[in-house]
């Protein structure tokens, strides 16, 4: 039998090389959500959304532009770039999986646990998760079943 290794929480994250943390990704999706309706957000409305004050808001749109997801000028508004739009679609997707994965299971604390999970997890289990959910909503009768079960 093999040897297993195990690593500590931070070195499974280094070893995935994730480029944005998990603030950063939060910051993303939300101006990816915040854009919808004009392709477009404020400052303001962003510190709205995340519960922080503006000028955190400012330092990390800042440093997202740095890397060429948004287009910001000082006191104007947030853009997502090409680039940023791919990211945040696939972000607010992420979430959007993982929420109906939890609401499946009957969670209590969805959002709470959503934001958890969403950052940590893999492609390859995201993209199980989003069969299964699927599975599920696609088959009512083994999806009412399973949640009678609990």
């Amino acid at each position: 039998m093999a040897k297993e290794e195990f690593f500590t929480f931070r070195q499974y994250m280094q070893k995935e090389g994730n480029a944005l943390t998990a603030s950063a990704e939060d910051y993303l999706e939300m101006v990816y959500r915040l854009s919808f309706g004009n392709g477009y957000t404020r400052i303001g409305d962003l510190a709205e959304a995340l519960n922080v004050q503006p000028p955190s808001v400012t330092k990390m749109i800042q440093k997202l532009a740095e890397i060429d997801l948004v287009k910001y000028e000082k006191y104007g508004i947030v853009v997502l770039s090409d680039k940023g739009k791919t990211i945040g679609k696939f972000l607010l997707d992420r979430h959007n999986t993982i929420e109906r994965f939890l609401n499946l299971l009957q969670v209590s604390e969805v959002l709470d646990e959503t934001e958890k999970i969403e950052h940590t997890i893999d492609d390859e289990t995201l993209l199980g998760i989003k069969k299964l959910v699927k599975f599920f909503e696609d088959n009512e009768e083994i999806k009412t079943k399973f949640i009678s079960e609990f």
